[in-house]
């Protein structure tokens, strides 16, 4: 279909690299996966009383179209106001979990009266490397997630933390698979973010990575936002 993706991605193990193609046929952003619902809950109220809809659910699936995904070192963006946030990322190939890293790249304006139509506005960028799941299920809540922003020239520490803080990856397909369809082949999921180190805000340049330290190996990729002018 003319609305799938193909993109070229490094199957990393222990022991090796392949070389993989995978066509996306669904693109998924998971939205409010935090494990500590209580805090979770607080960050709703507080939205609420500025104006921003409370999720229909927690989580949250919002489908964006496969082609926003891609592994490209550069986006084009309308306007000024967007911004990256990691993420760890799901991909399911030949019936097998792969895990890697993302950015989430969103229309902040937008964001503040429709949040799916924000998702939609931006590419979605991925790191071109993958692990097999098994090989990090035993430790996941050990795995780091960080991002710099290039801010007026600036490099600076956007994000960090532990994925500890969103609920763990087979959690979030079953929920997925339970109300919206099938995480089959094909498909590709984001999973939820960490605050971001004095507050958000869109930069020329973003970088993130997901650290392994366990096995001493990272995932890492970065690229440029090039804006586009808004005439109305």
């Amino acid at each position: 279909m003319a609305s799938d993706c193909t993109l070229s991605f490094n199957l990393t193990t222990k022991l090796s690299t392949t070389a993989r193609r995978m066509t996306i046929r669904q693109a998924i952003i998971a939205g409010w996966t935090a494990r500590d619902v209580a805090a979770m809950e607080k960050h709703i109220k507080e939205l609420e009383e500025i104006g921003v809809a409370r999720p229909a659910t927690t989580p949250i699936y919002y489908r964006v179209g496969a082609a926003r995904i891609t592994t490209a070192d550069s986006i084009q963006a309308a306007g000024g106001e967007s911004s990256g946030e990691v993420e760890f990322v799901m991909a399911k190939i030949d019936g097998k979990l792969w895990i890697g890293a993302g950015s989430d790249h969103t229309d902040r304006k937008v964001e503040t009266y429709n949040i799916t139509v924000s998702k939609q506005m931006c590419d979605k960028p991925v790191a071109a490397a993958l692990w097999p799941w098994e090989e990090v299920a035993d430790h996941w809540d050990d795995l780091i997630l960080r991002a710099h922003a290039v801010i007026g020239g600036k490099r600076e520490l956007y994000q960090e933390g532990k994925v500890a803080a969103m609920r763990m990856p087979i959690e979030l397909i079953e929920g997925y698979n339970r109300s919206q369809g099938t995480f089959d082949d094909g498909a590709i999921m984001f999973g939820g973010t960490l605050a971001a180190k004095g507050g958000i805000r869109p930069a020329e340049r973003f970088e993130f990575e997901l650290l392994d330290e366990k096995l001493g190996r990272k995932i890492a990729h970065g690229y440029n936002i090039e804006p586009l002018p808004v005439l109305g």
